[in-house]
């Protein structure tokens, strides 16, 4: 006999986190990674001679070195962020059939 009136497939899974949280954090990684690339240039011409309206912060050839790489390593922060969290968004949360279950193709 069959027993369909309050079966709900959706209770056997565990209830995973919203994705809101990460899609945020992935938001978050991109603008870091953004902000980053804006440091890094802003060194760069100041390095070059073309020193940019950042006040005190690239007065001297070692404070535009330091900004070169803040901006470097934001960079790959927030890359390497960004795509954890992708990675995170795209694993699949549904249930998974053993290969040996699926129809045997010749």
């Amino acid at each position: 006999m069959k027993l369909s009136d309050g079966f709900d497939a959706r209770r056997l899974r565990p209830r995973g986190p919203g994705t809101w949280r990460t899609r945020l954090a992935a938001a978050l990684a991109a603008l870091f990674a953004c902000f980053g690339i804006l440091l890094a240039m802003a060194g760069v011409a100041s390095l070059l001679g073309r020193p940019v309206s950042l006040g005190a912060l690239n007065d001297s050839p070692g404070a535009a070195v330091v900004l070169v790489l803040l901006g470097l390593f934001l960079l790959w922060a927030g890359i390497f962020a960004w795509r954890l969290f992708r990675r995170r968004l795209r694993r699949p949360s549904d249930l998974s059939m053993s290969p040996h279950l699926m129809k045997k193709r010749n």
